[in-house]
């Protein structure tokens, strides 16, 4: 039996709180930032393949917003936030005065995007952080670098470049809204990426053998 079939739905729920423990980070640093009450919260978080992955995005061919940074230390790894480009404007036009700001007319300004990156790193930086202190991992996240293209392109340009060959991804699935109201959420993606060594060390901290 692999150390995957071993997970059960006591693991995955530890994964949620983490991610929720993280959500509440980043909602507190984002109500700084926007001035306004923002909620977070985690409502799922899967194991998936990564053409499940890729399917839960829209498709490898739909386009998104996408903020991806490595994680070093003791559980190398890579992570990408995804959001679909509806959702990245609606933050656009929170964090930003650009009201009139629109994905169908380039050039993008260097605000708007600015604001992206910020997002991704608030949330990216809050998650890493809660899952650092929980399984006492030393994890540090690198510069997160903000592309626009399709999904299939986003994570097939971070799994080969980076040699990755693992399988399976961790999804922690979000929701961010303002004032509880869930109509003007942003919903997106997390998709973190351990190394093949790293995921038996992030399980086996949350109490998962990785032999036997």
């Amino acid at each position: 039996m692999s150390f995957l079939e071993k997970i059960s739905f006591i693991h995955l729920d530890i994964l949620r709180e983490i991610g929720n423990i993280g959500a509440g980070n980043a909602a507190t640093a984002l109500s700084t930032l926007l001035n306004k009450k923002i909620d977070m919260k985690v409502p799922n978080v899967r194991i998936l393949s990564f053409d499940d992955m890729m399917d839960l995005a829209g498709g490898p061919e739909t386009v998104v917003a996408s903020v991806f940074l490595r994680i070093e230390g003791d559980a190398p790894g890579s992570m990408f936030f995804i959001l679909p480009l509806p959702q990245a404007t609606y933050f656009i036009h929170q964090m930003t005065e650009e009201s009139e700001f629109s994905f169908d007319k380039p050039p993008f300004s260097e605000i708007a995007m600015s604001a992206l990156q910020e997002l991704g790193n608030i949330l990216a930086g809050s998650y890493l952080s809660a899952l650092s202190d929980f399984t006492r991992l030393n994890l540090y996240p690198s510069v997160p670098a903000l592309s626009l293209d399709m999904v299939g392109a986003i994570l097939g340009y971070g799994l080969i470049e980076l040699s990755q060959v693992s399988d399976f991804a961790i999804v922690i699935d979000t929701a961010l809204s303002e004032d509880g109201f869930d109509a003007n959420s942003v919903n997106g993606h997390f998709f973190l990426l351990p190394d093949p060594e790293s995921f038996e060390i992030i399980f086996a901290s949350l109490g998962v053998a990785g032999n036997g």
